[in-house]
Formats: structure tokens, sequence, C-alpha cells
């Protein structure tokens, strides 16, 4: 039996630890998940009222096209419907995008040296290569970025704001930085958590200046569906045509769909998910600073702390009932914003253990 030798160095990916399996290992009754960057707020009645009713035709393939919900999208972001793809989260799409790019293993990947581990993953998954830039204070070097563009480059990774690191670029860094790239060369701007932001976003009139530009969402953070696994990407129309050609036919479903068509029409659970997630991250900021640990301020869902002895300190939360995110960069650990009462819990949990 062949396999590719680009899959035989891959390792597993591996996701925050569930509740249900730190339950089982240590017999908790309860358990806080701060691991997976999750909007810790119940579902809004209006999702659950939409799920109710599409589970009454889960007999029935959903709409491969995802009409309904692309049209939704697209009042809701003044934008053609014919500019965006639909994905089983915008994972989908980051490997949809690097599939269409990538066609030999000379091809190179830039994406900074924190990034958002899906992107070494697709790209050593292809038989890629990955060209990894340093960070400048734990954030994306743009300069060194195009520095490192050769002619063998197909693909740029940018996740603004960052994972895991919750670091923000300005808007004119990049539009700055999109201006110096040869059109040849797709750049994907991974914006999961732009919805924390709360500003008026800009970014996707700039899909009318360059047309490699692909920027891709996701309704698993601020609006909660995690669970359901729905994203998309807004291109061209020609980039979109090449990411359907080679898309599963159904690959969101339709629950999903239903879900995420009544979250954009949510306005007052997604403004009540950007005040609990502002207030959470100042909580754990404010007692980072009173406990003596660093950190770096986040822009999005989740901070990442500095401590002693990562490793111990992860070990020891979990014994106490909770699950935090060990990342590649030395020292720190990922913790997500949870419940006004969670973040508490957590913090007297982890001044214990310090």
């Amino acid at each position: 039996m062949h396999i590719c030798e680009s899959i035989l160095s891959l390792k597993v990916y591996q996701g925050g630890k569930p509740i249900s399996e730190l339950q089982r290992e240590l017999g908790l009754d309860e358990v806080v998940k701060l691991a997976s960057n999750e909007n810790p707020l119940p579902v809004s009645n209006k999702v659950r009222m939409a799920i109710e009713q599409a589970i009454t035709e889960v007999g029935r393939y959903p709409d491969g096209n995802g009409f309904e919900l692309k049209q939704s999208i697209a009042k809701y972001l003044s934008i053609s419907s014919e500019h965006i793809t639909l994905g089983n989260g915008s994972n989908d799409i980051l490997e949809l995008l690097a599939r269409i790019s990538l066609c030999h293993a000379s091809d190179e990947v830039i994406f900074s040296q924190y990034a958002f581990v899906v992107y070494p993953l697709v790209t050593k998954a292809l038989g890629a290569k990955a060209v990894i830039t340093p960070a400048n204070d734990f954030g994306h070097d743009l300069d060194a970025m195009l520095l490192a563009i050769t002619n063998k480059t197909k693909l740029i990774f940018i996740a603004n704001p960052n994972n895991p690191t919750g670091t923000l670029l300005e808007d004119a860094a990049v539009y700055a930085f999109l201006s110096k790239v040869p059109g040849s060369v797709m750049v994907v701007l991974d914006q999961a958590y732009v919805e924390y932001l709360d500003i008026n976003d800009i970014t996707i009139g700039w899909l009318q200046a360059f047309d490699n530009l692909v920027i891709t969402r996701t309704f698993s953070k601020a609006y909660g569906l995690a669970a359901l696994r729905v994203g998309y990407s807004l291109s061209s129309g020609e980039i979109a045509d090449y990411l359907n050609r080679i898309r599963q036919p159904f690959n969101v479903n339709q629950i999903a769909q239903s879900a995420a068509i009544a979250a954009l029409a949510d306005e007052n659970f997604l403004q009540e998910s950007i005040v609990s997630n502002r207030q959470g991250l100042l909580q754990l900021s404010n007692e980072f600073e009173a406990l003596g640990l660093s950190y770096i301020p986040s822009s999005a869902n989740f901070i990442a702390v500095k401590v002693d002895k990562p490793n111990m300190v992860y070990q020891a939360l979990l014994k106490k009932g909770f699950i935090v995110r060990p990342v590649e960069m030395e020292g720190y650990l990922r913790v997500s914003v949870g419940t006004k009462n969670e973040n508490k819990k957590f913090l007297i949990a982890l001044k214990s253990i310090l």
C-alpha cells in the first residue's frame, strides 16, 4: 500500500481536550473548558428555533449551493453572492484554497512563525514547502513576508486577529502589504475573530482592488455555532468558481445553514457576545497583572499568558477541572475567554497553582 510521503510526516490535529474526556479521566463533576476559543454564551433563542425547524428535514440533502445562506451573507455584507463560497467551517475553505493553489512540491506557502496550526497542516499535506517568517512582537512581520516572496510563492496566509497570539494588524499596513504582493500570489486574510473587533469593517471593499485576495470568516466564534461547522470565503468570482469545482457537493449541512441564517439576523446575540468577550478579556488581563504575569494583549476571544513551567501548570489546571491550551510559544498558555463566573473560577485555580 502506497501512502504519500507528505502524509507520513503529519501529526493528527489535536483540538482542545473535550470536557467529557477529562471527566472520564479524572472523575470530575464540573469541568470548565477554556481551550478552543469557543463562545461561552448559550445558543440564542432565534438559532434554537431555526435548528428545531431544520431538524424536520434531516431526511433530505441540504441545498448544495447554499442559496439562502449566501443571500443572507450577501445582504448582511453588501456583496454579491457570486463572491461567496461556503465551507464546513472556515478550515474547510483554507484547505480548498491550498488545493487550488498548490500543484508541485516546489510550490511555497508563506505564513508567520506563530500561526494557526491549519496553515502548516494543509501545506504539508499537499507536499508543498512552508516558508515561515519570524514574528514581530508575536505578530506578523509583513516586511519579512514580502521579502520571503519568490517566483515559487503561490499562497500567503495572514490571520487578523491572529491565532494563537491575538495580535492585530492595522488595516493600512495590510492594504500596503497587498499592494506590494504580486497578483499571481493568492493572499488569504483569515478573519475568524473579526466580529469581536466591533468595527466598521473595510476589508471587503479591498476585493475590488485585489483579485488575488480571499477573506475567510466563520460562524464558530462570535456567532456561537462551533459545533455546526459553517464558514465562508469572500473572493473574486473566478476564485469562488474554482473553489466550488472541488468542494464536496453538500459540505454544509442543512441545520448549519439554517442556524447561520438565524445567527446573522440576531444582532442582539452578537452584541452580547462582543460585550461579554470585551469584559472577559479585561477581567483576565487585570488579574494576570495582579499576579505579576505577562501576557499578549489580545483582539480576539482568547489571551496568551506566560507562566513558569507551562506544562506543569497546564496539567495542574486539568486536575482542578480547567482545560486551557498549550501553544508552541515558549512559556505561554492560551486561555479562551469564558463567562464571568468561569473566568473567576479559573483565576482562583491558577492563583492557587502559582
